[in-house]
């Protein structure tokens, strides 16, 4: 018995990284999984071909709200039901204020935080048909402390939380929740690009002296999804070795 079973979830940005993990972790607690992704479709496949029927993948653009709103028909024609939303896709672009381009600012603000307000929204329908449901946003430490050379990043990720809190008073009474997850520095392709000086200085400020895995977010993923956490609403758990406390 694993703890998302008979649940369909809805993972966004899941072709790499920790979108993946999400998929591949929610997939062995039992939940039949839908997950995007915008332009890497062989490793889209490749997830698919590993994981069988239960998962299936869907090329879309989470910034684009005809893409969301397509997306949630599609995915509700295919599987009946979404449970579990998970508003995962984002990227960075980073450096300081300075130097940074308004196409810059827009592209982040655009794929990080309308795409949670265009998925969201387009879900509000079938989960309040259904009564109920979680969402699922994944933040950052950043949107929480803020981070030099990040302007539009950490603003995306700070309003993300802010969303999180509004939509779970406005649903709660259809027993639909609402919840961040802000991951610290978390293992992925980026990371292990960075040479040695630039991990010795994260590491020296992350209490538990590591980075974290794409499965410890998955795991508080699985946490909120299921029946486990089902009186916890509008909350943003920090999963980052004590980093942000």
């Amino acid at each position: 018995m694993g703890l998302l079973d008979g649940k369909v979830a809805l993972i966004t940005g899941g072709s790499r990284g920790i979108g993946e993990a999400i998929v591949r972790t929610f997939i062995k607690e039992g939940a039949q999984v839908a997950f995007t992704y915008r332009s890497s479709a062989d490793s889209a496949n490749k997830i698919v071909s590993e994981l069988g029927e239960n998962a299936k993948a869907y090329q879309s653009d989470a910034a684009s709200f005809d893409s969301a709103a397509e997306l949630i028909k599609n995915v509700m024609a295919d599987f009946s039901k979404i449970d579990i939303l998970v508003n995962n896709a984002g990227i960075t672009k980073d450096t300081l204020l300075m130097r940074m381009t308004e196409e810059m600012w827009d592209s982040v603000i655009n794929t990080n935080l309308k795409s949670v307000f265009n998925l969201t929204k387009n879900i509000m329908r079938p989960m309040m048909k259904a009564r109920g449901g979680s969402i699922i946003n994944i933040s950052s430490v950043v949107g929480v402390m803020g981070n030099a050379g990040q302007a539009n990043y950490v603003a995306s990720k700070a309003g993300v939380i802010g969303f999180t809190k509004t939509i779970a008073k406005e649903v709660g009474s259809r027993n639909i929740r609402c919840n961040a997850i802000a991951p610290g520095f978390i293992e992925t392709d980026m990371t292990h690009e960075l040479d040695e000086k630039t991990k010795e200085a994260y590491l020296a400020n992350i209490p538990l002296k590591r980075l974290g895995k794409g499965e410890e977010i998955a795991n508080a993923c699985v946490f909120l999804g299921s029946d486990l956490s089902s009186y916890i609403s509008g909350q943003t758990i920090n999963v980052c070795g004590a980093l942000c406390c």
